[in-house]
C-alpha cells in the first residue's frame, strides 16, 4: 500500500488561488444578477477595482482625508482620485477624541455616508476592527457593503487612539497577525470585492526593527497595503520602504511625529499613498472659528456665492434630474 504526502502550497500560491476563486464568485454573482438584455454593456468598475488601478499606475497618490460627505465631495471636485475616511476626523465630527468612543455602527455608517456621496475610491478606517478576530471578520463583511474600497485594520489596544498621542499600546505580535488573517480569511470565505491595509502602531514601544517586522508579516498574509505610523526620522521611513516589499502609505500629520515631506520625496522613498488626515478638518475649523468672531463683531462673515453653495450640495444635479422626469 502507498502512502501519500498531503500538498503544502506555498502562501503566496495559496494567495494567488483564492484571489482567482473571490474573482470567480463575484463574477457568477455578477452576471446572476445583470438581466440578460443587459450583459452586453461593459460593467462599472467596483470602488476596489478602480482602487486597484490607482496603485497600479505610476506615481504617488496624494489623499486628502474626509469626515462626511460634503468633505468628500469637496476632495472629489477638487480632482483628487481618492479619499481617506479619517478616524480621527470622523470622531471630531462628533466632537469627541480619536480614542474608539465611536463603535463599529456608527464607523460603518459613517463609510456609508462618504461612499455614496461620491465616485472616487474610500480606504476607511476600521480601528481595531472592534473585538476579536471574529468581530473583525464582521466588519469586513460590512464595510465592503458600505461601499468602501479598502479597511484599514490597526494592532494597538482597544480602545485605540490617534496614533501620535500618548499612551496607546499594541497587541503581541501573534493577535496582530491573527486580525489580519481574520480579514483575509473573511475576504476569501465571502467572496469580498475589498481591499486591505494593516497598521501597525509598534514604533512607539517597541521599536522601528518591531514595526517593520510585522508590517512584512501582514503583506506574507495578504494585505495589500501596509501602513507604518509613526516613523520618527526620515531614516526610518527609508528602512520600511526598502525592507518592506508591497503598497506603502504615509501619515502626513502636520505637527505630529513623523517628518512631513514633499510628495516627490515621499514617492523617491517609495511609498505609494501620502494621506493628509487634518488638512480640511484643521481648515473647516479655522474658517469656522474665523466666522464666528465675525458674527460676535456685529458683521457678516464672506459666504460663497448662493449658487455656488448650492451646486456644491447636489442641486444642481437635482434640478437636472427633477426636468428629466417632469411630467406635464
Amino acid at each position: 500500500a502507498s502512502t501519500h504526502c498531503p500538498l503544502i502550497m506555498p502562501r503566496r500560491l495559496r494567495r494567488l488561488l483564492a484571489s482567482l476563486r473571490r474573482e470567480e464568485i463575484c463574477g457568477r454573482r455578477a452576471k446572476a444578477a445583470i438581466p440578460q438584455r443587459c450583459m452586453s454593456s461593459k460593467a462599472a468598475a467596483t470602488p476596489s477595482q478602480k482602487l486597484r488601478s490607482l496603485l497600479e499606475k505610476d506615481g504617488i497618490i496624494t489623499m486628502p482625508c474626509c469626515h462626511d460627505g460634503l468633505s468628500a465631495v469637496l476632495i472629489e471636485r477638487a480632482g483628487f482620485p481618492a479619499t481617506f475616511m479619517s478616524g480621527f476626523a470622523v470622531s471630531a465630527s462628533y466632537g469627541l477624541p480619536d480614542t474608539q468612543l465611536l463603535g463599529f455602527a456608527e464607523m460603518r455608517d459613517a463609510a456609508s455616508k462618504v461612499a455614496s456621496s461620491i465616485s472616487i475610491p474610500v480606504i476607511a478606517d476600521g480601528d481595531t476592527g472592534y473585538g476579536n478576530a471574529i468581530n473583525v471578520k464582521r466588519t469586513i463583511r460590512g464595510y465592503q457593503q458600505a461601499g468602501v474600497a479598502c479597511i484599514m485594520l490597526e494592532d494597538q489596544v482597544a480602545p485605540k487612539r490617534c496614533g501620535h498621542t500618548r499612551g496607546k499600546q499594541v497587541v503581541g505580535k501573534e493577535e496582530a497577525m491573527a486580525r489580519v488573517q481574520a480579514a483575509v480569511d473573511a475576504r476569501e470565505e465571502h467572496g469580498l470585492d475589498i481591499l486591505i491595509m494593516a497598521r501597525t502602531d509598534a514604533r512607539a514601544i517597541d521599536g522601528i526593527d518591531s514595526a517593520i517586522e510585522r508590517c512584512k508579516g501582514f503583506v506574507d498574509i495578504g494585505a495589500d497595503i501596509t501602513f507604518l505610523e509613526a516613523p520618527q526620522t526620515v531614516e526610518e521611513m527609508q528602512r520600511y520602504c526598502a525592507e518592506v516589499p508591497g503598497f506603502k502609505m504615509a501619515n502626513m500629520l502636520e505637527n505630529g511625529i513623523t517628518p512631513v515631506l514633499p510628495t516627490e520625496q515621499l514617492e523617491d522613498i517609495g511609498f505609494k499613498i501620502a494621506a493628509y488626515p487634518f488638512a480640511l478638518l484643521n481648515a473647516s475649523i479655522v474658517g469656522m472659528a474665523e466666522a464666528l468672531e465675525t458674527l460676535k463683531k456685529g458683521k457678516s462673515p464672506e459666504n460663497l456665492p448662493f449658487k455656488e453653495l448650492q451646486d456644491i450640495v447636489g442641486f444642481t444635479a437635482y434640478f437636472q434630474e427633477e426636468e428629466k422626469y417632469a411630467t406635464k
